[in-house]
C-alpha cells in the first residue's frame, strides 16, 4: 500500500499545490480530496480535514499540517532535507507549524500569490532545453573569443609582436622555477613558439564549434577552459579585461553543470548576480559624483572606449532623460539581481530587465561578446516550460536525460561550495572588508585559475575623451597618420561596429590615453614595431601610410575629441578634435 495525502478539494490553494506535489513525487504517493475518502477515515473529523492536509502512511500512521507536507515531499528526489530539518533541527518544527497555520488561515490570498509568482499551470521546473541551448550559445561565444584573438595573436604576442610571449616566458621561468605552473598555469610553458600560439587559438576555435554542435561537450568545455586560460596568461596586458575572466568563470561553471545540473545552474545564476550587483556597487562605492548625482551618462556615450554609430544619437538626449536612464540602470544593477533567487515569475522579471539593459549597452557601445554572454546567462533564469513555445519541439528530442552519479554529484557539491565561498571572500574585499587569513589563503590558492573573479566596470566615469594619434615621417617634417581599425581617428569616419570581435590594441590605446607612456612598456614596443614596419603589427591597423619602406620617425599626438554638431554630421563629420600636445616625442631606431 502506498502512502497518500488527503487535502481539501474545495480549496484552490490546496488543489494547486497538491497537483504540483503529485508531479514531484510521481506514483510514490497517492493524492485524494477528503470529500472522496472521508468515509474511509472516520477517526478524522471534517474540521481537521479542512484545517490541514493529512498524510496517511502505509502502516496507518498519520500526520498533519507541516509534518504531513514534509513527509510527502520526502518521497520526491532531493526533497528529504525538509523532513530531516523538521525532525532534528531544534526550533524548526514549531516555526514550520506556525507558518503552516498562518498560510492556512489566509489560503485565498496565498492562492492568488502562488498564481502570480509561479503561474496558473505550475509544474516542477526542468532545465534540459534551457541548458542545452545555453551550452550551444556558449560555444558560439567561445568561438568569438578564440577567433578574435587568433587573427591578432602574432601582432600582439608573436615572436615579432608588441609583447612577445617568448620574452615573457624567458623572464618568468627562471624567476619562478617550478612554481610557474601554479602561479601562471598555461600550456605555453611547453612551447612558446608562434606555431604553438596559433595552434592554441585555432584549437580553441575548433572545440568551440564542437561545443556549439553538441559534440563531446564535456571534453570540449574542459579543453576550452584550459586553452583560454593559457591565452589569458600569454596575452599579458592585452588579456587583462573583465570579459576574459568572465568567460573563464562561465566556462568552468558550465563544465560543472554537465556533471551536476542543479549545482552548475545555481553557480551560473550566482555569477550573474555577482556580475550585475557588483557593477552597481562599484559605481556608488567609488565616490564619483557623476554616478551619485546621476549625470554619468551625459559623458559615457562620448568617453566609452569604442562607441557605436548610435552612441552619437544617445549623447544628444536631454540631460533629464539621461539622468532617468542612469537611475534606471542602478535599479537594474542593484535591485533586479536579487530577484534571481526568487520564485519563477520574479526571475523572469529580472531576466527581462537585465536583457533590456544589455541590449541598450550593445546598441551604443562595442563590448565584443561581453553583453552577449550576459544575455546568454539570462537564459538560465527561465525554465523549459517558459521556452516551450519559442523552441522547436525537436530540441526536446536532442536532450538526453542524465543519470545521476552520487559520487560525481558529491564532488561537484564540494567544488561549488568552495567557489561560492571564494566569491564571498572577494565580495567582502570589494566592500572594504578584511576576510580572516584562512579565508584569504583559500581564495589565494585558486586565484591563478580564475574560477571566481571580481567585477565592476566604469567605477569612475571619464568626462573627456582623449585620443592618441600616431604619426610617422621620413624626414621629421611631413607626418602621415596611422589609422586604427576601430578607435576614433579620422574625424569623418563613422564609429564602426565590431561586436562580437574584440580589437585588443584599439582597446589598449583607450587605456593608454589615461596613463603616462613612460609607465607603458608595451606602447614603446609598439612604436618600435612601427619603425620596423613589422607586417604582423601593422596588420592590426586599418591603414599603414608606409607600405613600402618603414618610417624613420614616429611620434604620438594627444587630442581632445568631442562629437560634432548635428550640422557637421550632416556633412559627414562625426568628430571635432583639438590638439592638446605631444603624448610621445618624435623617436627613431638607434643606428646599428
Amino acid at each position: 500500500m502506498r502512502p497518500f495525502l488527503v487535502y481539501d478539494g474545495d480549496c484552490g490553494f490546496c488543489v494547486y499545490w497538491a497537483r504540483y506535489w503529485q508531479k514531484l513525487t510521481g506514483d510514490r504517493v497517492d493524492y485524494r480530496p477528503y470529500q472522496e475518502v472521508a468515509g474511509q477515515l472516520p477517526e478524522i473529523t471534517e474540521t481537521e480535514f479542512q484545517r490541514a492536509v493529512q498524510f496517511i502512511g502505509p502502516d496507518g500512521r498519520r500526520a498533519s499540517a507541516a509534518e504531513a507536507s514534509f513527509l510527502t515531499l520526502s518521497h520526491a528526489s532531493g526533497k528529504g532535507l525538509w523532513l530531516a530539518l523538521y525532525r532534528h533541527l531544534p526550533g524548526f518544527a514549531p516555526v514550520s507549524e506556525w507558518a503552516y497555520r498562518f498560510v492556512a488561515a489566509h489560503r485565498p490570498a496565498f492562492f492568488r500569490l502562488s498564481i502570480l509568482l509561479w503561474g496558473r499551470e505550475y509544474e516542477p521546473p526542468r532545465y534540459d532545453r534551457v541548458t542545452f541551448l545555453f551550452l550551444r550559445l556558449l560555444g558560439l561565444i567561445y568561438l568569438s573569443a578564440f577567433v578574435s584573438f587568433a587573427v591578432q595573436a602574432q601582432g600582439l604576442i608573436g615572436s615579432d609582436g608588441i609583447v612577445p610571449l617568448h620574452d615573457f616566458v624567458a623572464a618568468v621561468a627562471p624567476e619562478l622555477g617550478a612554481r610557474r605552473f601554479l602561479v601562471a598555469p598555461m600550456l605555453f610553458w611547453i612551447s612558446d613558439s608562434d606555431t604553438a600560439i596559433a595552434a592554441v587559438c585555432w584549437a580553441g576555435a575548433a572545440f568551440s564549434v564542437l561545443l556549439a554542435l553538441n559534440v563531446f561537450p564535456r571534453i570540449s568545455l574542459a579543453l576550452l577552459y584550459a586553452l583560454y586560460l593559457s591565452l589569458f596568461y600569454a596575452g599579458q596586458t592585452f588579456m587583462s579585461y573583465q570579459w576574459d575572466t568572465f568567460l573563464l568563470e562561465t566556462g568552468f561553471a558550465a563544465l560543472l553543470m554537465t556533471f551536476g545540473p542543479w549545482q552548475g545552474l545555481w553557480l551560473l545564476r550566482w555569477l550573474l548576480f555577482r556580475f550585475m550587483f557588483m557593477s552597481g556597487v562599484v559605481k556608488l562605492a567609488s565616490g564619483d559624483p557623476n554616478w551619485q548625482n546621476l549625470t554619468a551618462l551625459s559623458y559615457h556615450f562620448l568617453t566609452q572606449p569604442l562607441p557605436t554609430p548610435l552612441a552619437w544619437y544617445a549623447a544628444q538626449l536631454s540631460p533629464t532623460l539621461l539622468q532617468a536612464a542612469t537611475a534606471a540602470m542602478f535599479a537594474v544593477e542593484l535591485g533586479l539581481p536579487f530577484l534571481i533567487f526568487c520564485p519563477r515569475r520574479m526571475r523572469f522579471v529580472a531576466a527581462f530587465g537585465i536583457l533590456l539593459l544589455q541590449v541598450c549597452i550593445t546598441l551604443t557601445g562595442n563590448y565584443n561578446w561581453f553583453n552577449l554572454q550576459t544575455m546568454t546567462l539570462c537564459l538560465l533564469l527561465f525554465d523549459d516550460a517558459a521556452l516551450r513555445k519559442l523552441l522547436p519541439s525537436r530540441v526536446g528530442r536532442l536532450v538526453r536525460p542524465r543519470r545521476r552519479n552520487r559520487t560525481l554529484s558529491a564532488i561537484v557539491d564540494v567544488v561549488a561550495a568552495v567557489l561560492v565561498f571564494c566569491s564571498l571572500v572577494q565580495m567582502d574585499l570589494r566592500f572594504g572588508g578584511h576576510p580572516p587569513a584562512p579565508a584569504d589563503a583559500i581564495e589565494g590558492m585558486i586565484e591563478p585559475l580564475h574560477l571566481v573573479s571580481p567585477y565592476g566596470l566604469f567605477a569612475v566615469m571619464t568626462t573627456a575623451r582623449h585620443e592618441i594619434v600616431i604619426e610617422g615621417s621620413m624626414d621629421g617634417q611631413q607626418w602621415r597618420e596611422y589609422q586604427f581599425r576601430y578607435k576614433p581617428g579620422d574625424v569623418t569616419r563613422r564609429p564602426p561596429w565590431n561586436i562580437p570581435y574584440q580589437p585588443r590594441l584599439d582597446w589598449q590605446m583607450w587605456f593608454a590615453a589615461l596613463d603616462d607612456p613612460r609607465g607603458l612598456p608595451w606602447f614603446s614596443n609598439f612604436l618600435v614595431r612601427l619603425l620596423e614596419n613589422d607586417r604582423d603589427v601593422t596588420a592590426l591597423l586599418m591603414t599603414n601610410p608606409f607600405p613600402e619602406r618603414p618610417p624613420i620617425f614616429v611620434r604620438a599626438l594627444f587630442y581632445d575629441y568631442t562629437y560634432a554638431s548635428a550640422a557637421k554630421k550632416a556633412q559627414g563629420i562625426w568628430w571635432d578634435r583639438r590638439l592638446l600636445g605631444l603624448y610621445f616625442p618624435p623617436a627613431r631606431l638607434k643606428a646599428p
